[in-house]
């Protein structure tokens, strides 16, 4: 699957005067939905059930560091499939550090706002470019720095970030994929 770098889509909930974050960025990929029946909430769920193992491991890894500076970590996960059985992608939901701000045909918004900076993921459903068979699939990221420590706290976090979102598009759209072949 090819995986492009792109921009903000303009109907997203979250484009504005992108000079109101101090970090953005959007990978896009295409996904099969030949029957035009993709939901935002099954795009949600999939993005929760789609991360390969080294990152569920960095994670860990950030949450025990931030934890010192009393910053949000994502919380106990020995109960997560039950967490993931039990989520339905509607706004107030939280999973992990992840709460669900807005949620529309289109597009779901997940992120947290905390006392260094706040954050949101907009995974947002579009329109094929290749063939009518295919929608695609932006994966955009907006960042506020509330404070210095926010600036810092990102430095390293950036360059984790731009491995990581395209290998999670990918795992969205091959779980999406799986499921709807298992379902069938």
């Amino acid at each position: 699957m090819k995986i492009t770098k792109t921009v903000l889509p303009k109907e997203s909930v979250l484009y504005t005067d992108t000079r109101q974050y101090d970090y953005t960025d959007s990978f896009s990929g295409q996904i099969e939905d030949p029957n035009n029946t993709l939901t935002s909430t099954e795009v949600g769920k999939a993005f929760f059930n789609s991360g390969p193992k080294w990152i569920g491991k960095l994670f860990g890894l950030r949450n025990r560091i931030v934890s010192i500076f009393g910053l949000k970590t994502s919380g106990n996960s020995k109960d997560r499939q039950a967490q993931l059985d039990d989520f339905s992608c509607e706004e107030g939901e939280q999973l992990g550090l992840f709460k669900v701000f807005r949620k529309t045909q289109h597009e779901v918004v997940l992120g947290e706002d905390d006392k260094h900076l706040n954050f949101k993921v907009s995974l947002y459903l579009g329109e094929g470019t290749s063939a009518a068979t295919e929608r695609n699939l932006t994966i955009s990221t907006v960042v506020k720095f509330n404070n210095w420590f926010g600036k810092l706290y990102f430095l390293p976090v950036k360059p984790f970030h731009k491995l990581i979102v395209p290998q999670m598009l990918k795992g969205i759209v091959k779980e999406i994929q799986q499921q709807r072949t298992s379902s069938q």
